[in-house]
């Protein structure tokens, strides 16, 4: 089972990045998938999540409006779309799903 989350990386305020994470050795689609992060010094906090066959999401209140969750079933592939960065979205961000988690991928906003 691997959950490889990539496409972190230094980015200016206001800026956009696509975070993907591709999902191996579980069938995919049939629980909630999400997006996690944990900034320095502060508890990993859930970001955005898909609850449901349906594609139903969830955000947190920091982030939406700016962020986009969505998934490839075929591809297996979880997706998170960022935009408008604020130097507060800095932190690694992990994937999760079906109680396993990914290594996580840094996300560095500067000002």
């Amino acid at each position: 089972v691997q959950l490889q989350a990539s496409g972190g990386g230094l980015v200016q305020a206001g800026g956009s990045l696509r975070l993907s994470c591709a999902v191996s050795g579980l069938t995919f689609g049939n629980s909630a998938i999400a997006w996690f992060r944990q900034a320095p010094g502060k508890e990993r906090e859930g970001v955005a999540c898909i609850v449901s066959d349906n594609d139903d999401t969830v955000y947190s209140d920091s982030v939406k409006g700016r962020f986009t969750i969505s998934r490839d079933i075929a591809k297996k592939t979880l997706y998170l779309q960022m935009n408008s960065l604020k130097t507060e979205d800095t932190a690694v961000y992990y994937c999760a799903y079906d109680g396993y988690w990914g290594r996580g991928t840094l996300v560095t906003v500067s000002s």
